[in-house]
C-alpha cells in the first residue's frame, strides 16, 4: 500500500471537515511535521501528509475523537503506518496507541505545541516572521496564556523524543514560518 500523500490527505480531511480553524490547525501541524521529518532525516512530504490528516474525525466526533478514524481511513486505502501515527497522537487522552516511532512521537508533541506557537505569533506585529523560540518558551511558562494547551503533554512528547523543548519549538516555528501567510500569521500591516 503506498504511503499517504498530501493530495490524498487534503481530499480525506475535506470529506469530514468544514471549519476554517481546523484546516488552519491541519496546515500548522503539517508544516511542523515537515520540519521534524527533516530533523530526523525522513521524508517531509509524507510526514506533512500525516500531520495534515491527524484530526480526520474531530469535527464530526469531538467527544469521541479518534474513535471514528481507524476503519474509515483503512477503508479509504490509507497505509497502516499513517493510521497508527494518527491514532498515537491521542495516546493517553482518547487512544491506547503509544507513540513509539519518531513520526508518532513527533505528531504527539507538535499537535499541542503548534497551537501555542500560533497563539504567541498572533500577539506579535511580526507574527511568525520574527518569532523566536525564547518568546514561545516564555508563554509556555505562563499557564494563563492559551490556558487550554496541555503543556504537560508537550513536555512528555519532548522527553519521548529525547529533545529539549526549545529545540522542538524552533523546528516547529521554522516549519510553520514557510506557511505563515496560509496560516494567517504573517506580519500585520502597519
Amino acid at each position: 500500500m503506498p504511503q499517504l500523500t498530501m493530495d490524498r490527505a487534503r481530499e480525506l480531511l475535506a470529506s469530514t471537515t468544514t471549519e476554517a480553524h481546523l484546516f488552519e490547525h491541519a496546515i500548522g501541524v503539517s508544516a511542523a511535521m515537515g520540519a521534524m521529518a527533516r530533523h530526523f532525516g525522513q521524508d517531509p512530504a509524507y510526514w506533512e501528509a500525516v500531520g495534515y490528516l491527524h484530526d480526520y474525525d474531530y469535527e464530526q466526533f469531538p467527544e469521541e475523537h479518534l474513535h471514528h478514524t481507524e476503519q474509515p481511513l483503512r477503508d479509504a486505502g490509507v497505509d497502516e503506518e499513517s493510521i497508527r501515527a494518527i491514532l498515537a497522537h491521542g495516546w493517553g487522552l482518547c487512544t491506547d496507541t503509544e507513540p513509539v516511532t519518531d513520526l508518532e512521537k513527533s505528531l504527539f508533541t507538535v499537535d499541542e505545541l503548534t497551537g501555542l506557537i500560533a497563539a504567541t505569533a498572533r500577539m506579535r506585529p511580526g507574527g511568525l516572521s520574527d518569532l523566536e523560540a525564547s518568546s514561545v518558551k516564555k508563554k509556555f511558562k505562563d499557564k494563563r496564556f492559551a490556558a487550554k494547551i496541555d503543556r504537560a503533554l508537550i513536555t512528555q512528547g519532548c522527553e519521548m523524543l529525547g529533545m529539549e523543548l526549545t529545540e522542538v519549538i524552533g523546528l516547529c516555528i521554522e516549519g510553520m514560518r514557510a506557511h505563515m501567510d496560509e496560516l494567517g500569521l504573517g506580519p500585520r500591516e502597519g
